[in-house]
């Protein structure tokens, strides 16, 4: 892994003290449920889903893939999805390159533009897109799925194919878009989701 995402990572579990019980005991739960899948002998899958899959979904989906190399553990897929497919906003983008990834455009389509994004350097880049959670590549059975807005937790009561379903809201860094302080929530908001991501991770347990 590159340097400055070890190091951003290393932070990130300096924050899991600040993570209110509460909020873990949901975070648990989605440690227990990888948990459970890798001592089956399966391949966890795991999709982050919000309305417009363009940020906090992306954020939830990299620092899971993050986190579970982080600390060495067995394959897990991770994705994200939204009730409606937008584009990977340029802001989030921004906020993803400032902690360490390695993001490169794949794509020229101004209105939902793909990026190829690393976190080490011998890996096959993983391609950000925005796309509906039902759509390819996104799993369609035996999947747990988490919901990081209060939005497309209402809308989708029930996500089809999942054996697992955890509402994790997270505020919206667009609330700060074009203001003073758009880069600090938007590196503020990466940052939690950092944490508690790397946190699910870390309690995950392997027989």
């Amino acid at each position: 892994m590159y340097k400055k995402i070890i190091d951003y990572c290393q932070q990130l579990e300096s924050d899991f003290e600040s993570i209110p019980e509460k909020r873990k005991e949901k975070l648990n739960s989605s440690s227990n449920y990888i948990s459970s899948k890798l001592n089956e002998g399966k391949t966890p899958k795991l999709i982050v889903i919000c309305t417009h899959n363009s940020r906090r979904s992306h954020l939830g989906q990299l620092w899971l893939a993050v986190g579970a190399e982080f600390y060495n553990l067995p394959k897990i897929e991770t994705y994200s999805g939204g009730t409606e497919a937008t584009a990977f906003n340029p802001r989030a983008v921004d906020a993803v390159r400032r902690a360490g990834f390695d993001i490169e455009s794949e794509s020229t389509d101004s209105t939902n533009p793909a990026y190829n994004i690393r976190w080490k350097s011998d890996m096959e880049a993983y391609q950000a897109f925005s796309t509906r959670f039902d759509e390819a590549p996104n799993p369609t059975k035996e999947f747990g799925s988490i919901m990081v807005c209060s939005e497309a937790d209402a809308e989708c009561p029930l996500v089809p194919g999942c054996d697992f379903r955890l509402s994790l809201p997270f505020h919206d860094p667009k609330a700060f878009d074009d203001t003073a302080l758009q880069e600090s929530k938007y590196d503020e908001r990466c940052k939690q989701i950092g944490a508690e991501m790397l946190y699910v991770m870390s309690k995950v347990e392997t027989k």
